[in-house]
């Protein structure tokens, strides 16, 4: 049982895929942390020596993972928020930032579809 960064590695997987369990280190990011430690991406997570499982935490805790890529991330669109950019605005209204077609797609974004005045449910008053 590995634990890197506060998450237990999926032990019989690769370590190579095991790695991208932790939020914020996905397959590049991982070859490149296994070639600096020089471990075999081949290698199943269970199978690490200590020293390989030191080596590995220490380069991870080198990154922003986790909690503080979540909390970096939030502060950087309540930042855009703030100043007022389009993007800021758009994340206020909860539509797509990156120039997508928001009129008829975009319904993980905006959410299920409200009928209008001509739709068969009828409000009710709360």
């Amino acid at each position: 049982m590995v634990r890197i960064a506060g998450v237990v590695l999926p032990g019989n997987k690769q370590i190579e895929i095991a790695l991208t369990a932790i939020k914020g280190i996905g397959r590049p990011m991982s070859k490149r942390l296994l070639t600096e430690a020089k471990i075999p991406m081949d290698t199943k997570a269970e199978k690490l020596t200590e020293t390989q499982e030191a080596l590995l935490r220490t380069l991870v805790e080198k990154l922003p993972t986790e909690g503080d890529l979540t909390r970096k991330v939030s502060l950087d669109i309540k930042r855009l928020q703030d100043i007022g950019t389009w993007r800021g605005g758009r994340h206020k209204k909860k539509l797509p930032v990156r120039g997508q077609t928001s009129r008829r797609n975009a319904r993980t974004r905006r959410g299920k579809r409200k009928t209008g005045l001509s739709g068969r449910t009828t409000l009710t008053k709360t």
